[in-house]
């Protein structure tokens, strides 16, 4: 039997989530749409400190349904040290993006939707509530982000 480590307190735990948000690079998208279900797809993404920036095919399943409905459900990390982020996503066109994070997104991801040849569209996800935890231990003290605030 393995050894469980001790529950992170809340500033520990910010800690750890902000540093995933900065370093990691991939996440999981979940959007609904009332004619196409729930889908659930990997994305790169972008941190910029406040959102969350993710590119994907305009007429995908996952953009016509965050066109429809922004509402959206992303995770990161893995099963055991997750971070979900509930939120609201705004689509951005290149034009608004911006040189300077259009670049950064493509630095930090890999790919450069810009560049593309089928109509890549950007959304901008405001994260309304953060949870993250590790082991059962942590589920009491989860919530980190509430109405789009940080606590502590």
């Amino acid at each position: 039997m393995t050894t469980k480590p001790p529950a992170r307190g809340l500033e520990e735990r910010l800690k750890d989530t902000r540093a995933r948000l900065e370093n990691d690079v991939d996440l999981w998208v979940a959007t609904a749409g009332a004619s196409r279900g729930v889908h659930l797809v990997p994305l790169s993404y972008l941190w910029d400190g406040t959102a969350i920036l993710v590119s994907t095919p305009r007429d995908s399943v996952t953009g016509r349904n965050l066109l429809a409905d922004g509402r959206v459900r992303l995770g990161l990390g893995p099963t055991r040290d997750v971070v979900i982020v509930d939120g609201v996503a705004e689509p951005v066109d290149v034009t608004e993006l911006g040189q300077e994070t259009g670049d950064a997104f493509a630095a930090k991801t890999g790919f450069d939707p810009r560049t593309l040849d089928e109509p890549y569209q950007y959304f901008r996800i405001r994260p309304r509530r953060i949870q993250a935890w590790r082991e059962a231990n942590e589920l009491a003290g989860r919530g980190l982000m509430r109405d789009g605030v940080w606590l502590g």
